[in-house]
Parts: structure tokens; sequence; C-alpha cells
């Protein structure tokens, strides 16, 4: 059974602008910390953002100032907006939480094209 559930993936050119979402399934408290990674062709997965359960969030490096991870509770759904994308920001993104147990959703594909 899934219990995260990505979308919002796409084609985007660099400086477009992307909205990835993680739904939560009734398994997960809303308040459970939540994590976006990604992968690149070739490369191994990496830290993009992190909210914890209070709300405290932290950024990797490459996309501070650009990216924003956010949570809507009333719709079991944590965000990663995400600004002036880049080539570099292309891959798969994964949303984790860690609720008593870690899980881990299936991906979605992000393509900045230059």
């Amino acid at each position: 059974q899934v219990q995260l559930v990505e979308s919002g993936g796409g084609s985007v050119q660099a400086g477009g602008s992307l909205r990835l979402s993680c739904a939560l399934s009734r398994l997960i408290a809303t308040t459970a910390a939540v994590a976006w990674y990604r992968q690149a062709p070739g490369k191994t997965r990496e830290f993009v953002a992190r909210m914890a359960g209070g709300g405290v969030t932290d950024y990797a490096e490459s996309v501070k100032g650009r990216f924003t991870i956010s949570r809507d509770i009333a719709k079991r759904t944590v965000y990663l907006q995400m600004n002036n994308l880049k080539p570099d920001d292309t891959g798969v993104y994964s949303c984790r939480a860690v609720a008593g147990r870690e899980y881990w959703g299936q991906g979605t594909q992000v393509t900045v094209s230059s």
C-alpha cells in the first residue's frame, strides 16, 4: 500500500517553476517530518529540503533561495515550490516521511532544459 504519493513533476525550461506535491496517507501523521530528495541520472540520491514536525525547514545549499517546502495540514500534503529551475535540478524527486518508521514515495520526474 502506497503511503506517500508525489505529483507535479514535468518538463520546463531553465528559469521556470514547478510545484511538487507529496500526499500523505492517513497512516502518517500530518506533523511527521517530511523531506524531499532527488536523484539525477547516474548519480546518488541527494537531500533537497526538509520540514521537521514543528515546522522548521532546512535546504540543500544548491536550492536555497529558489525552493520552498511547505505543508497544508488540512490537505495532508507537503509541497516543494521550485523557482528559477536549472538543468542541474533535473532528476527524480521523492518525498520521505518519518513516522515511527520510514516511508518513501514512488518519485516524480523533473526535467529542466537549457
